[in-house]
């Protein structure tokens, strides 16, 4: 079975009458191409990457569509420390269908133009998110290298940080963004490449912050109502820490505008090592990342299921990030270890020194 055997199956046509939105991210563009309500909502969403461009990839949404019968798939690798059931694949002859198993949306993934079906309308976070890999696809096909790490740039400095889930980035980050003429690059997912200087591309994936970081910073208080704050201030902070309870920061809403950008050149990179349980203080000191293959880990990131090789094999289930690309992409970028206790004003503080210097 081929792509087109898929797109036979599926009424493309239905989104004849639509106009599509464009976005561009570095030297990278894409079209979208999506019925209403859902199109107008992903073009506020993506307010901070559209453009006027038509793009090379052409991305189909098509809500409320389905394939009968249903292929039979086969679960996918999840990473190390995940748990439960999230993606599973087909492999085509040209092509790879992915479906998300506990919503049912399904894309069909190719070097032609993409489509996302299944009920889209309910799920428009996994919709902005296949958009999303699409542009990472684009991106590592042309030798970037993704990394798990948010970013924040200014100042001629560009400061990525990475750690285990939980760890503490997307907090880091926008203590960052309180920094006067930050700008945010990414939150989760960030590409590197080698050059000089070396540089950085972020995605167009607003923040989904846990109520830990919303309590922390004054500025996003208002993004939970008081009784519910006050119920979480209430809690034991390792409960608090570890609650997973996400909410949507729009970085133009909470920062005001022009407080993004996606492409820049990268100096710093920290990897949260620290512990909430120690007793020592934050330090922020620089490592060799080529002797450090833990540090390394907590960086780099696995493709996925989405990601096809410029040659179009798909990358394997199972299949784990190589060292050896990422340690040349981070040539000559300054790796920091963050050890210690948890202590977002001492890093907070780091960071000022490192944007003003």
């Amino acid at each position: 079975m081929k792509a087109a055997d898929i797109i036979a199956a599926l009424d493309l046509e239905r989104n004849a009458e639509a106009a599509p939105f464009h976005l561009a991210i570095g030297p990278y563009c894409f079209s979208v191409l999506s019925p209403d309500p859902l199109r107008a909502e992903l073009v506020a969403y993506f307010a901070d990457a559209l453009c006027d461009t038509p793009g090379d990839t052409l991305i189909h949404l098509l809500p409320g569509q389905a394939l009968t019968p249903e292929p039979d798939w086969v679960d996918w690798s999840r990473e190390p420390g995940k748990t439960g059931r999230k993606d599973a694949v087909v492999d085509l002859d040209d092509a790879r269908l992915v479906r998300k198993v506990r919503s049912g949306v399904t894309f069909l993934q190719w070097q032609g133009a993409p489509v996302a079906f299944g009920p889209l309308d309910d799920n428009v976070s996994t919709v902005i998110n296949f958009i999303n890999s699409q542009i990472l696809n684009a991106a590592q096909q042309d030798g970037w290298q993704l990394c798990h790490a948010a970013a924040v740039t200014g100042q001629g400095r560009t400061l990525a940080i990475s750690g285990l889930s939980g760890g503490g980035k997307s907090t880091s980050v926008l203590r960052m963004m309180d920094l006067e003429g930050t700008r945010f690059v990414s939150n989760d997912r960030l590409l590197v490449r080698a050059g000089d200087p070396p540089r950085c591309l972020g995605i167009p994936k607003q923040p989904r912050i846990n109520p830990g970081t919303i309590l922390g910073n004054p500025r996003l208080h208002a993004l939970i109502n008081p009784d519910r704050r006050a119920e979480l201030l209430a809690m034991p902070p390792d409960a608090l820490w570890s609650l997973e309870d996400k909410h949507d920061l729009m970085i133009g809403q909470v920062y005001g505008p022009g407080r993004v950008r996606f492409d820049a050149p990268l100096t710093d990179f920290w990897v949260l090592n620290w512990d909430r349980g120690s007793d020592l203080p934050t330090r922020v000191d620089q490592v060799d990342l080529a002797t450090r293959p833990d540090l390394l880990t907590a960086i780099m990131k696995s493709p996925g299921p989405f990601y096809q090789h410029p040659d179009g094999h798909f990358e394997p289930n199972g299949a784990a990030p190589v060292p050896g690309p990422y340690l040349d992409a981070l040539s000559g970028v300054r790796v920091s270890e963050v050890t210690g206790r948890v202590d977002f004003d001492v890093l907070a503080a780091q960071g000022r020194v490192l944007f003003d210097d």
